[in-house]
């Protein structure tokens, strides 16, 4: 049998790296500068007063050196140490504690002692009292002149050199602090040209007009799909014919169509108009370059128009594809508003790149322009063209079928009764929800809870959560007095009773005076869902509101600050029914609406000061005419307005049952479909 052969041990190569080299010579260079010279033949031993003192008497140094006023270099003499006195053993010995070697290494031996002292007056008080030592052993007995005197004087003084020693750090420390900081920068700044980080055509300091737009291709692709956006069936029917039009092109060019060329995806905030546009990277299998209004400015000059230029030249090399820019409106304003920089800030500028890619003298064939924003109104005129965003998708707030589709969906992963909890239930209790706020309402259903430490969440933990979304966390812990709680009871109270009086005012479902958020007492109303508002609706609405403040009158014979928040939507409710919709005899059929939302840029109102003393005339008497109906109305009604205010103040909640059975039902037909905050509430006005 043939024999088997070790296998070799495989041995690892090490990578020499060039950064090795820099490591190495800036090492040599630390230790050159630190050695400070040739001191190796050095030998030093810090010692006490008491033996320098015998050195001293003895004669036995060459010279004395105070260095840094912080301590004292005594040379040894070197017939001192040949003695091999015992006393110098300390400075010169071997293992054995014997003197070796020494006429052949002590000529090259600079022994001295190191002396610290506290202070350096001190130290020089203890070298006078040695000559004075001295001078007294030379002088006493003899007659000697005063001449021989100070000679003896002169020879028997202790000389003291002083020096000035800084250490290596002290004297190369910012030298080298400096040097190393600026070959820090010079080795980032020329990584940063080289390398680049981020965005499709790379960062860094030479590539700063390149396009940060974030790019979805069949390698990475969003996880958001179509069936993960509930309720918005038109909008993504618009959406879908785009996608769709990328995959199958042939499909509508056949017929003569032509691919448009941008979309306009208008809302209020909330909506998902971003989840709409995540959709589409996730749905189609074309290229989809994603990015924020905000990503084209920058604080250089042109920095903006340059990246509108760098991502369409992309777009336009991986056609067809989708290009979606969020939040379009921080570009996108109109031109030529801007009082301070007027036509000519780096905005305009970008904006002015932006309309000449989307439809210029060249072609962007296959190239489409997804964008979303909630502010249309401002935008610029020229943006808005056929031929630049040729639709305008409009992402409108959910009905209660769309409300109970996008409630299905942030509740796949809740744990909740499905038998119990009727998901039509709860879209009828958020008229007037997003999509945003609907999400908000599950995650807050599950933190309420897992508060209380349940196993699944139950109907009532969404009611609280809509409750909290609502008018704030309550606050049981607020001291109010008894003459508050009492006036906060008939303040509701007149709420509640005008709003069920009332044909058209949206009818009570719960009233409460518990302190929630910034209000001490609130309502929860049964809006009806409408598209358009008649007078005599808007009439019944502000007398819903002023009831609170009715009430307090006819009750207590005055009123306090509690109504602020009534007041001022009073106010702007009559306001904009005056100089907004036409609806004053007076001021006639005439609206000063802007809806370009242009008119915050104009310095001067759009009507006269004629026109404005009568518009603020009719806003007041109007207001003055509903609030005297709605006291006439509680006079009327004042037995009953006293039981629901006594029954609020005893129960702190009543529902819609508690009003019926005191002023009976309603002779019109009620149609319920959810709740909304009323926002009366009775907080302090704040001066």
């Amino acid at each position: 049998m043939a024999k088997q052969e070790k296998p070799k041990m495989q041995v690892k190569k090490i990578k020499f790296k060039t950064s090795w080299i820099y490591l190495i010579v800036i090492g040599i260079i630390i230790y050159l500068f630190m050695s400070n010279g040739d001191r190796t033949s050095d030998v030093s031993t810090e010692v006490t007063w008491d033996k320098l003192q015998k050195v001293l008497i003895n004669k036995d140094y060459s010279k004395i050196k105070v260095v840094n006023s912080q301590f004292a270099e005594i040379t040894i003499k070197t017939e001192a140490i040949r003695r091999q006195d015992t006393m110098y053993n300390d400075l010169y010995r071997n293992d054995g504690g014997i003197w070796s070697n020494a006429n052949a290494s002590l000529d090259k031996l600079n022994a001295f002692y190191t002396y610290k002292f506290v202070d350096y007056q001190d130290f020089r008080d203890q070298l006078q009292t040695i000559e004075n030592q001295w001078n007294a052993q030379d002088t006493t007995g003899k007659e000697l002149s005063e001449l021989e005197k100070q000679k003896v004087i002169a020879q028997n003084r202790i000389n003291v050199e002083t020096e000035k020693r800084n250490s290596f750090w002290t004297e190369n420390g910012g030298f080298l602090i400096s040097t190393l900081l600026l070959i820090g920068v010079w080795i980032l700044f020329f990584r940063m040209m080289s390398k680049g980080k981020g965005g499709v055509g790379g960062g860094g300091v030479f590539n700063v007009g390149k396009s940060k737009a974030k790019l979805y291709d069949r390698d990475k692709n969003t996880n958001v799909t179509f069936s993960d956006v509930a309720g918005l069936a038109e909008a993504k029917v618009e959406v879908m014919e785009i996608v769709d039009f990328l995959k199958n092109p042939n499909k509508y060019t056949k017929l003569g169509g032509k691919i448009p060329k941008g979309a306009l995806l208008v809302g209020p905030p909330g909506t998902g108009k971003t989840l709409l546009a995540k959709a589409v990277a996730g749905e189609a299998k074309v290229p989809f370059f994603s990015m924020s209004g905000s990503d084209f400015t920058e604080m250089f000059v042109g920095v903006g128009a340059s990246r509108v230029r760098d991502l369409f030249q992309t777009a336009k090399s991986k056609a067809p594809c989708i290009v979606f820019i969020d939040e379009i409106d921080a570009i996108g304003r109109a031109r030529g508003k801007n009082i301070i920089s007027g036509a000519n800030d780096e905005r305009e500028n970008t904006l002015n790149q932006l309309l000449t890619e989307m439809d210029g003298f060249g072609s962007n064939a296959g190239v489409i322009i997804l964008a979303a924003t909630n502010r249309a109104e401002i935008l610029d005129p020229a943006l808005m063209r056929a031929g630049r965003f040729d639709r305008q998708i409009y992402v409108e707030l959910p009905e209660i079928k769309e409300r109970e589709e996008i409630f299905n969906v942030h509740m796949k992963n809740l744990k909740y009764n499905k038998e119990e909890l009727n998901v039509e239930f709860l879209a009828k209790q958020t008229p007037g929800f997003s999509g945003a706020d609907i999400a908000n309402i599950c995650n807050e259903a599950a933190l309420i809870a897992a508060r209380f430490n349940k196993e699944q969440v139950e109907k009532q933990d969404f009611l609280d959560a809509i409750d909290r979304i609502i008018g704030g966390l309550e606050k049981k812990c607020k001291i109010i007095t008894p003459q508050e709680k009492r006036r906060i009871a008939y303040h509701e109270a007149g709420h509640a009773s005008i709003s069920w009086l009332r044909q058209y005012a949206n009818p009570l479902l719960k009233v409460t005076i518990v302190p929630r958020g910034k209000a001490l007492g609130a309502a929860w109303y049964v809006p009806e869902e409408r598209q358009i508002t008649t007078k005599e609706q808007l009439l019944d609405e502000l007398m819903s509101l002023l009831g609170g403040r009715a009430s307090e009158n006819i009750t207590f014979g005055d009123v306090s600050t509690g109504a602020l928040n009534d007041l001022e939507r009073a106010t702007k409710m009559a306001r904009a029914m005056v100089s907004y919709y036409g609806l004053d005899n007076e001021i006639g059929n005439i609206s000063f609406y802007d809806s370009s939302g242009q008119s915050e840029y104009y310095m001067q109102k759009p009507f006269s000061e004629k026109t404005a003393e009568l518009i603020d005339k009719r806003v007041s008497e109007m207001i003055e005419k509903t609030y005297k109906e709605a006291c006439e109305l509680l006079e009327n009604n004042k037995e009953k307005l006293n039981q629901l205010a006594e029954l609020l103040i005893e129960k702190e909640v009543i529902f819609r049952e508690d009003v019926e059975n005191i002023f009976g039902p309603r002779p019109w037909e009620d149609n319920i479909e959810g709740i909304k905050p009323a926002d009366n509430n009775t907080e302090e006005a704040k001066e």
